[in-house]
């Protein structure tokens, strides 16, 4: 069994995105409150869902990969527009199990290795499945329909 740990987006980031209102493409970012009976919404900064009323921010984020990869790629997230003090806790977030994801595994150089679908039952055993290949520095995890990135998860 490898070991793994679970990382949002780092938080040096989402300083950078929250002082300055631009995201990865210098494109502003989106403000916007989770409306009453919303619900979905995966905050990446804390890894679990936004409840209604919580002011957050969409932005174009650029998942670190390891090297100038033609694997690099751009794509739309939620955080709170305020800090709120990261992730708490370790493993597989508990809120998001269930929820089918596309994981993928990268070499150092910004590869991709692997790439499997889960069904969100148990995803750990998917992704310390990709880690247990010594090549794999880093597996990430995609929402299936819009594509987006979830979190990064690495070796302990």
């Amino acid at each position: 069994m490898t070991s793994f740990r679970v990382n949002p987006i780092p938080a040096a980031t989402l300083d950078l995105v929250r002082r300055t209102g631009l995201d990865a493409s210098a494109n502003p970012v989106q403000r916007m409150t989770v409306p009453d009976g919303e619900t979905g919404w995966p905050l990446r900064c804390c890894l679990r869902d936004a409840a209604p009323g919580e002011e957050l921010i969409l932005f174009g984020y650029e998942q670190e990969i390891g090297g100038p990869s033609p694997y690099r790629q751009i794509g739309a997230v939620f955080a709170h527009e305020r800090d709120c003090g990261g992730a708490v806790g370790d493993g597989y977030p508990a809120g998001w199990l269930g929820r089918p994801q596309a994981v993928r595994s990268y070499d150092e150089r910004g590869w991709i290795l692997e790439s499997e679908v889960h069904d969100g039952v148990e995803p750990a055993k998917v992704i310390e499945a990709l880690l247990a290949d010594p090549g794999a520095v880093r597996v990430h995890s995609h929402n299936l329909g819009h594509g987006c990135f979830m979190f990064e998860a690495v070796r302990d």
